[in-house]
């Protein structure tokens, strides 16, 4: 296993936890304080608004981070599609057939981080004149152009849900990258690489040798979790539970 001389920073699911990504970007910085590495890299693996208290806030930070001497990689989850939806056709439903201001979805918090009160699932027109003024038109093209669906490094492909074990790496559909659970969860062969991924909430991370989840739900009372990639070796950043890494593999 290899990461071609990079140390991977890889952190799962934010969900609007502004506070949760600003300790967990602070424990990134220690680290590599205590741990020098010449060539790091972070990737935060999607879902960056949606059910938390400060989606506006965390894509304000997200995008300041990316002019940070540390190179950051961005990926696109399901949640960050929906903003864009919803500007574009209020009433669309989409995966997995829920309105995005449907409590379960968290499109109702993410307006409200923007200072849009009383987004319903049930009146979706009622606030959209509203949130098309106050969404800031760089944090849309942010999702859009900066946010990519997957990175590859050596033996490792970070995305946000996941693969479809039938398909080749370099040709794999975008709602599978930014939906899928089965038979991707299921799946205990060799998908071509170690994926790494968010999107499925785990008590912990969990490695299974062909795939590593991280997103810990931080969003449903737990804790964000980074996972620390250099060739074979896997360490653990969890600061809201204890501080320095821990060895995972």
């Amino acid at each position: 296993m290899h990461t071609k001389g990079q140390r991977i920073y890889a952190i799962g699911d934010i969900h609007g936890c502004r506070d949760a990504f600003a300790q967990m970007r602070a424990a990134i910085a220690a680290d590599l304080a205590a741990h020098p590495h010449a060539n790091p890299l972070a990737i935060t693996l999607g879902d960056y608004v949606d059910r938390g208290a400060d989606s506006a806030g965390v894509l304000d930070d997200l995008i300041a981070w990316h002019n940070d001497p540390l190179p950051v990689v961005s990926l696109r989850g399901n949640h960050d599609t929906y903003p864009e939806i919803y500007l574009n056709s209020p009433q669309t439903t989409g995966l997995p057939h829920l309105h995005w201001l449907d409590p379960r979805m968290g499109g109702n918090e993410t307006l409200r981080s923007y200072g849009v009160e009383g987004a319903s699932a049930d009146a979706p027109i009622a606030t959209h004149r509203a949130a098309a003024a106050a969404i800031p038109e760089h944090h849309l093209r942010f999702i859009a152009e900066t946010c990519r669906l997957t990175h590859h490094v050596g033996d490792y492909l970070f995305v946000h849900a996941g693969i479809h074990p039938d398909a080749p790496l370099h040709d794999q559909d975008e709602n599978d990258l930014i939906w899928i659970r089965e038979p991707f969860l299921s799946h205990r062969g060799d998908f071509g690489a170690t994926v790494v991924h968010g999107h499925t909430p785990v008590q912990d991370v969990e490695h299974h040798g062909n795939r590593i989840a991280v997103d810990t739900g931080a969003v449903f009372g737990r804790f964000l979790s980074c996972v620390i990639i250099e060739d074979a070796s896997v360490n653990l950043l969890q600061p809201q539970r204890q501080a320095g890494r821990i060895a995972l593999r």
